[in-house]
């Protein structure tokens, strides 16, 4: 019966299989490593590293990364209550401006107390929410969020038959950098005991 043929392959001697394997790394070098930055990358046991610079000039696009490398920058908000009864001879008779005494969240202090005006440190997309809520029955209030001198959103509470009811609303409002945003009140007086009435805003995103 005859023998199956057998293949013999070369001895190579481990000196050899280090060289041969050196040759083949010098010929084709490390494998391309492709990186979503720029950047020039770092490579390192096949994988790559992007070096991002701390301090840009730019202002932010928007992105997660932007907003991370720019720490602090993107965090503005603040909500405010009213402790004490408001009337209208408490305020400016120029303005008709609605006033909080106590301050909860201020982030970035770009709420100014004293004046209960939000000034926007810039561009961007900002969310405003008020609650309101008047001190006497058979009487209407009606308040306005004030964006540079303008009315963009109002609210009204009239039942004659409730003593104490509230003026919300909410909204969306494009600013541009110094812009300012304040609650007017249009009609009536208010009631800002127990911390009934609220004014809160943050920046939704920069532009």
């Amino acid at each position: 019966m005859p023998r199956p043929s057998r293949t013999c392959l070369p001895y190579l001697a481990p000196h050899s299989v280090f060289l041969v394997g050196l040759l083949l790394l010098v010929h084709w070098g490390p494998s391309e490593v492709t990186c979503q930055n720029d950047t020039e990358p770092i490579v390192l046991e096949g994988k790559c590293l992007v070096v991002c610079d701390s301090t840009p000039s730019a202002e932010p696009s928007g992105n997660a990364l932007g907003m991370s490398v720019r720490s602090g920058t993107g965090r503005v908000a603040f909500s405010a209550i009213r402790n004490t009864n408001h009337e209208p001879s408490e305020m400016s008779n120029r303005t008709m401006t609605i006033y909080f005494d106590q301050i909860l969240v201020n982030v970035g202090s770009h709420f100014d107390p004293a004046r209960s005006i939000f000034v926007a440190p810039r561009k961007g997309v900002y969310s405003f929410s008020f609650h309101v809520v008047k001190v006497y029955n058979r009487q209407t209030i009606q308040v306005s969020l004030v964006l540079n001198g303008w009315p963009v959103i109002s609210a009204f509470a009239g039942d004659q038959d409730v003593t104490r009811e509230a003026a919300t609303n909410a909204g969306l409002v494009m600013m541009e950098r110094g812009d300012k945003a304040y609650l007017k009140l249009e009609r009536g007086n208010l009631m800002g005991g127990w911390k009934y009435s609220t004014f809160s805003g943050f920046l939704v995103f920069p532009l």
